[in-house]
């Protein structure tokens, strides 16, 4: 038995081991099937990387390419087709990206991709696409079929982009309602077949258009006409229809005239606001050639004014539509939309524009031919509520950014700071004489007269300017400067929109100092800014004009200090003799209540007979301000239009 013994013992570890064996064994086997995957998973995946990078680059030699069924793609013909495919996006093509390896089951990989397409507007457009690979002795093929690009296309379709525009926003008044609004017009043409006699028409259409105020050259228009195909409508002018229906009967009869009506985005009327505002206008090729992609020829776009400044945010964004365009049996196409992002609508420009009071203000410029400006504010909260100018709503907006002397428009601001010094009162007389020389430099009056020695308040109501250059030694080195700053002048303010606040001269020598003292020397101002430092007298505080509700600017000025109560009462009496018994009587029956106000004659060049006129003043809670660039003398020209704006505002009420 011990020998039997001896012979069973090892046996039991031997049985025992096998078992372990297998398991070793089996494990080896699962490592080697997990090495195999894993190796032809990152080999598919280089394939697919190589083929990505050829779709996006233009080069798929690096690849192999075979049909559904099989058979090799020579790689310049699948590259070829993946541009064709691509259409109108062939230019750009899409940023390609995949999340890991592809998936492999036997002899077929399969992976996803991401392709991210950038469309014009910076818009982008992603989906996922899946490409399928095979492996062949010679390593894994792509298998290309359109649908790799994208689920839906089909051999000979090809990607198109359609621009999606959200209909431009609305700059506003005060209450909200569009001030540019699509309003009817029509277009007048010339077709070259049905004219009988050019220059006779020609002459015909001068006359009518010269009729209704509309400046059109005609120059041109033979020359066009000639050139044109005889079906052609050739352009001649857009008037809005209130215009053209003045003028209809005289130019509907003329041989080769033809008509289009349209709506286009205009104001009330043609002159309403218009440096302020800006122009809606078909895009130009400096538009295109500025902003590459943003517009494309028929596109509208804002220039200057405020749809110039706030065009992004009027304008909103670009949507797009992107189509599969298909040919059809009949040899036409058809069109599949696959994707389609709507246009970020625009956001309106609420202004603070009172259309009642810039339709008085730009009828009361009407009748003047010369450059010209009338800003109006609402006393109690700076709220600019017309900018005028002209003639026929002016190019620049010199409402609020001209820069030139005030004139005697500016004794007012002198006036103000002496009575805070305690330099002289209303009743104090002083010398007005007939001319003043200060330190070699000689001064006179605009009348060339003097006045003798009469108080003060009828110096300021005549406007005799030697007396005020006698006074300035009185305001110091800056006290000009201070009483300046006190009504906002030649302050830091922000409207949101462009606008000159003034510089005020200060210090320099005594002969400096005595034409600064009525608004010459280095002093230049704006007609806004003369418009808020009389509102500030009107009010007892200035506050920065206000344009803009939304969006409302960054950083407006902080409102001014109170003015002293006994200097800005006694400089309200003296303005309000202006009117009454000074240089701006004319207005002494203006309907709406008692006037108050300043004229100015303010020369620009060495020339004594060369000069701006200037009215400022207030009704009410309207102060305004009247400039005409060298209209002479104020009581003939600012004065009349101050009257013509008075009498608007007021009428029919």
């Amino acid at each position: 038995m011990h020998s039997v013994a001896r012979a069973t013992q090892p046996a039991r570890p031997a049985r025992a081991a096998r078992p372990a064996r297998a398991a070793v064994a089996a494990l080896a086997v699962a490592a080697t099937l997990i090495t195999g995957c894993s190796s032809e998973a990152e080999e598919a995946g280089e394939t697919l990387q190589r083929f990505l990078a050829g779709w996006r680059g233009g080069d798929l030699s690096a690849v192999g390419l075979i049909k559904p069924t099989g058979e090799k793609i020579p790689a310049a013909e699948v590259t070829a087709e993946i541009k064709s495919l691509a259409g109108e996006l062939a230019p750009h093509p899409p940023t390609l990206t995949t999340s890991g390896d592809p998936e492999v089951v036997k002899d077929l990989a399969t992976a996803r991709v991401t392709v991210d397409w950038t469309l014009p507007g910076e818009r982008r457009w992603s989906y996922p696409t899946m490409v399928r690979l095979r492996r062949a002795d010679q390593g894994w093929q792509v298998i290309w079929e359109p649908a790799v690009m994208h689920e839906k296309l089909t051999a000979g379709d090809a990607l198109a982009v359609r621009r999606l525009t959200a209909p431009r926003a609305a700059v506003t008044d005060a209450t909200g309602a569009p001030i540019v609004a699509p309003r009817p017009v029509v277009v007048v043409g010339v077709q070259p077949r049905d004219v009988t006699d050019l220059p006779a028409l020609v002459k015909a259409l001068d006359v009518a258009f010269d009729s209704v105020d509309v400046s059109v050259d005609l120059g041109d228009l033979p020359a066009r006409v000639r050139a044109a195909d005889p079906e052609a409508f050739v352009e001649v002018v857009t008037l809005r229809e209130a215009v053209y229906r003045r003028i209809r009967d005289r130019i509907r009869p003329l041989p080769g005239t033809v008509f289009r009506t349209e709506q286009r985005l205009l104001a009330p009327t043609r002159e309403f606001a218009r440096a302020l505002l800006g122009r809606v206008e078909p895009v130009q090729k400096a538009d295109l050639d500025a902003r590459p992609g943003r517009y494309q020829a028929g596109d509208l776009i804002g220039h200057g004014g405020l749809q110039g400044r706030y065009e992004d945010r009027l304008r909103g964004g670009v949507g797009q539509r992107v189509l599969i365009v298909a040919r059809t049996p009949d040899g036409g196409t058809a069109e599949t939309e696959i994707h389609r992002a709507e246009p970020e609508p625009g956001a309106a420009v609420r202004t603070t524009l009172d259309p009642r009071v810039q339709l008085a203000a730009d009828a009361a410029l009407g009748r003047t031919a010369r450059r010209a400006a009338l800003v109006a504010l609402r006393v109690t909260d700076g709220a600019v509520l017309a900018a005028a100018n002209g003639p026929d709503g002016g190019g620049d907006n010199l409402a609020f950014t001209a820069r030139v002397p005030p004139g005697s428009t500016f004794k007012m601001v002198t006036a103000l700071g002496l009575l805070d010094a305690g330099a002289v009162t209303p009743e104090a007389p002083v010398d007005c004489p007939k001319n003043l020389t200060v330190d070699g430099r000689r001064f006179k009056n605009a009348w060339d007269g003097g006045l003798g020695r009469v108080p003060f308040r009828t110096d300021f109501a005549r406007s005799c300017n030697t007396a005020f250059a006698a006074l300035a030694p009185k305001l110091g080195d800056d006290g000009l400067a201070a009483a300046g700053a006190t009504l906002g002048l030649g302050l830091p303010w922000d409207l949101g929109v462009d606008a000159f606040s003034g510089e005020v001269s200060k210090g320099g020598p005594p002969a400096e100092r005595a034409a600064a003292a009525f608004g010459q020397g280095r002093t230049v101002v704006s007609p806004l800014a003369m418009a808020a430092a009389t509102a500030a007298v009107a009010g007892g505080r200035w506050r920065q004009p206000r344009l803009l509700l939304d969006p409302a600017p960054a950083q407006p000025a902080a409102d001014g200090p109170q003015l002293r109560a006994d200097s800005a009462r006694a400089l309200r009496a003296m303005m309000r003799e202006v009117v009454t018994t000074g240089t701006a009587t004319a207005l002494a029956d203006a309907p709406g209540g008692a006037v108050h106000g300043k004229t100015g004659t303010a020369e620009y060049d060495d020339n004594p007979a060369h000069t701006h006129a200037w009215f400022v003043g207030w009704q009410g809670d309207i102060a305004f301000a009247v400039f005409v660039e060298r209209g002479g003398s104020s009581s003939d020209t600012a004065v009349p239009i101050a009257e013509r704006f008075l009498r608007g505002l007021h009428a029919g009420r």
